[in-house]
């Protein structure tokens, strides 16, 4: 491929008025027949070679909206490093009134972009993260939400991280559109950057929902010396109630030295629940365990409230009778 169109490119992609008028109409047919460019919409090309890059795609659907429009949602969460979500479909905000409608691969949103809620990344323009993580609690609510705020968090070094929750919660609280602002709120008060995975922001979420009381996370156990001896996933340290969760691939191959770290938290006072992954799908199981443990510590949370996140009313576990 001519040097030419790599300088006309911007991350593999461009317009296709921008390619004739540079290399001509004969150019780009040949280039189309070719199989050296594709077109992920209308209007707009990539390279072949760069077409599955999820930075290609992002930087040919704003060359196809043009410049009033701006990255946002899971697609902006991405372009900012948070890899919890998929960026496919992109997903851009454009002014009311905006020609460009959502289509295969793309979604188009309506809505205003204020210059402070405006940056770019890599020469995209873009939402900028405390928006991005605002409208993604408020709008999804989901564990990836949580997820996401986990991971801007985890970005950021800790005493910059109470400033930057700071403003995702004034983004929240001017939102045009206060449906889900509540829920965005509680979500966001779960992140704590210290999640070192996605999937533990997505146990989080998970146990809360299901009306546990919030448990603290990567708690550290102290051996006698004051050194940690372990880093609990999930904990209720008043309780000594742990929950550990094994991925794949983070405990592929481990499950003897997995066996030997409950036995020492046992020795120790805990109680552990362990979740694997086929867990996220059918929580009855640690959800019953879980149980079982906070009756044994005195506490019963049988008649707890699910849905805690999702908008219902959270009810305060009870104490058993002893």
């Amino acid at each position: 491929m001519p040097d030419t169109t790599h300088a006309l490119a911007r991350h593999g992609a461009f317009t296709r008025s921008a390619a004739a008028a540079a290399l001509g109409p004969y150019r780009v047919r040949t280039a189309m027949e070719a199989g050296e460019w594709l077109a992920p919409w209308s209007g707009v090309y990539v390279e072949a070679s760069r077409a599955s890059d999820p930075l290609t795609l992002i930087s040919a659907a704003t060359e196809l909206a043009g410049d009033e429009a701006v990255v946002a949602g899971p697609t902006a969460a991405h372009l900012h490093g948070c890899r919890a979500v998929d960026p496919t479909p992109v997903h851009l905000v454009a002014p009311y009134g905006h020609w460009l409608r959502s289509r295969a691969g793309l979604v188009v949103h309506s809505g205003r972009v204020p210059d402070v809620d405006r940056t770019e990344v890599d020469g995209i323009p873009v939402l900028a993260l405390e928006r991005v993580v605002g409208d993604l609690l408020c709008v999804s609510g989901t564990p990836d939400a949580l997820a996401v705020a986990d991971e801007a968090l985890r970005m950021l070094d800790p005493e910059r991280r109470e400033q930057f929750r700071a403003a995702v919660a004034d983004r929240i609280a001017r939102r045009p559109d206060p449906r889900g602002t509540r829920r965005g709120a509680r979500l966001l008060g779960l992140a704590t950057g210290r999640a070192e995975s996605p999937a533990e922001s997505w146990v989080l979420w998970r146990i809360v929902d299901a009306g546990f009381p919030v448990p603290e996370v990567n708690w550290s156990v102290l051996g006698p010396d004051g050194r940690e001896v372990h880093r609990l996933d999930l904990a209720w340290p008043d309780l000594r109630i742990a929950l550990e969760y094994h991925g794949y691939a983070a405990h592929s191959g481990r499950d003897e030295a997995d066996r030997a770290r409950v036995e020492d938290l046992c020795r120790r006072g805990w109680i552990v629940v362990e979740i694997r992954v086929e867990d996220l799908r059918d929580p009855g199981r640690h959800e019953r365990e879980l149980e079982e443990a906070f009756l044994r510590r005195g506490t019963d949370v049988r008649r707890r409230t699910p849905g805690v996140l999702q908008g219902r009313k959270h009810r305060e576990p009870r104490r058993a009778r002893t």
